[in-house]
């Protein structure tokens, strides 16, 4: 499997706070987790059924800050902190924080239209995560992911990375309209394929909106990415 480990960075732009804030909050919020972990997931997880019957509504929120253990954890801070940098140094600190909170919104809805019977909680950022990804793609199509592969590591466009997967994501969700393939994966696959289609759709708003900064090419006064 390719890993993200870095990318191409915007050249200026307001400093991406949010996106490193984000992923101090997941992990401090996972280490509390773990002392109680079946019980924060039920109390803080967004719960389908319930929220068709207006319940916990909060925990569409709660839930984007929860994770089932710490490969979830683990990856999805790995895509944040390789995409969303970018994206918050070009539409600015607050913009990016809607956008964010709209995003995992956007991933809530998709799921919970293709599971609405369901009592299963669903936490993770996956779901604001792939909405930074679908904006990333539309913003910076250009632009290079360092990947690993093993003991290896190259650059390819961002448009490849993204679009395989999205693909993925894609043939993933179709797979799981299957009732038992649905429920053996544990992957909230439609959440994904929703906020990449959230972020796609800002994703172009914000191209046309901040086109020149956009258009001003790479480097940066971002952190550059490093493999691990």
């Amino acid at each position: 499997m390719l890993f993200p480990i870095g990318d191409d960075q915007v050249k200026g732009g307001t400093y991406p706070l949010f996106s490193y804030a984000f992923i101090v909050l997941n992990a401090v919020v996972f280490w509390q987790q773990l002392s109680q972990p079946d019980a924060w997931i039920y109390e803080f997880g967004a719960i389908p059924v319930e929220i068709m019957q207006g319940k916990d509504t909060i925990t569409l929120i709660t839930s984007m800050f929860l994770h089932g253990g710490w490969m979830h954890l683990i990856g999805n801070m790995l895509f944040l902190w390789v995409f969303a940098d970018n994206i918050e140094a070009t539409i600015g600190n607050v913009r990016f924080v809607i956008f964010y909170l709209l995003g995992g919104l956007a991933a809530h809805a998709a799921h919970i239209y293709f599971n609405s019977g369901s009592s299963i909680p669903t936490v993770g950022a996956s779901g604001a995560i792939s909405a930074v990804m679908g904006a990333y793609l539309i913003m910076f199509p250009a632009s290079r992911v360092k990947v690993w592969f093993f003991f290896f590591t190259f650059r390819v466009p961002a448009l490849l990375f993204l679009g395989f997967w999205i693909w993925q994501q894609w043939m993933s969700g179709m797979a799981s309209l299957d009732v038992a393939t649905a429920e053996s994966s544990g992957v909230a696959w439609w959440a994904h394929i929703g906020g990449f289609v959230f972020g796609v759709v800002a994703g172009f708003y914000y191209r046309m909106r901040f086109s020149p900064t956009l258009d001003r090419g790479i480097p940066s006064n971002a952190p550059q990415k490093q493999a691990w």
